[in-house]
């Protein structure tokens, strides 16, 4: 007798799409979630809505963000195919942003740069996580082929100078309470705002980086999308 062949849903390509699916699927449903709440909230309260951006929507958005750490494991077990240093790039942007700035002072909550931050953040998500879902099980559109390869080229700058104009908003009160500051050995201490000034640099140089990775990445699918779509 010649060898047994495994159920579809038993192979290991099978069970990586469906896990890829449903995390695609879950990230989509929480920044879905969190853009429409902005949505609503902005056309009920006006500018007002700006305000508390972060208590309505923070803890759902910490929560997607956390989760996709997960990303940088996909890349390296092999599970998704995409390049390991441009991902780690762009979630270290958010971390950093997100957790060590925002959430450490209720002061930058209130902040307009916030809402418009977490929108950027929301919009190229929900597109890129759409376009992803689909992709694996193999369901593609040209017209969100092109806009999930198109949109970022715009956005992804917009959320560097939002994150960047974040951190500047926050240096004023890192230094009146001395968040993250601590003395080490040897006499010597870290001085947390000099941190996020040193960092402000590093943002735009790994903008750099991550912007001509992404538009070689954009460059490479639409050349294949139309070759593709004749076979």
């Amino acid at each position: 007798m010649g060898p047994v062949a495994l159920p579809a849903w038993l192979q290991p390509r099978y069970r990586k799409n469906a896990y890829l699916f449903m995390y695609y699927l879950i990230q989509f449903c929480g920044h879905s979630w969190i853009f429409t709440n902005m949505t609503v909230r902005f056309f009920s309260f006006g500018k007002d809505s700006m305000v508390d951006t972060f208590y309505a929507i923070g803890l759902v958005m910490q929560l997607c963000q956390s989760v996709s750490l997960l990303e940088l494991l996909h890349i390296y077990a092999g599970i998704e195919s995409n390049h390991l240093l441009p991902r780690f790039l762009q979630l270290t942007e958010r971390v950093i942003v997100l957790f060590m700035v925002i959430t450490s002072q209720e002061e930058v909550q209130e902040k307009y740069v916030v809402c418009v931050l977490f929108i950027f953040w929301n919009l190229l998500d929900m597109v890129r996580y759409t376009y992803s879902m689909l992709s694996v099980i193999g369901i593609s559109y040209a017209v969100l082929t092109w806009f999930s390869q198109t949109l970022w080229m715009p956005i992804y700058p917009l959320c560097v100078l939002a994150e960047a104009f974040t951190i500047y908003q926050s240096l004023p009160y890192f230094e009146s309470f001395g968040t993250y500051s601590t003395k080490i050995p040897f006499d010597l201490s870290i001085y947390f705002p000099y941190v996020l000034k040193i960092y402000l640099m590093m943002l735009f140089v790994g903008m750099y980086f991550t912007y001509n990775h992404l538009y070689s990445e954009r460059r490479d699918i639409l050349r294949v999308f139309p070759n593709k779509k004749k076979m």
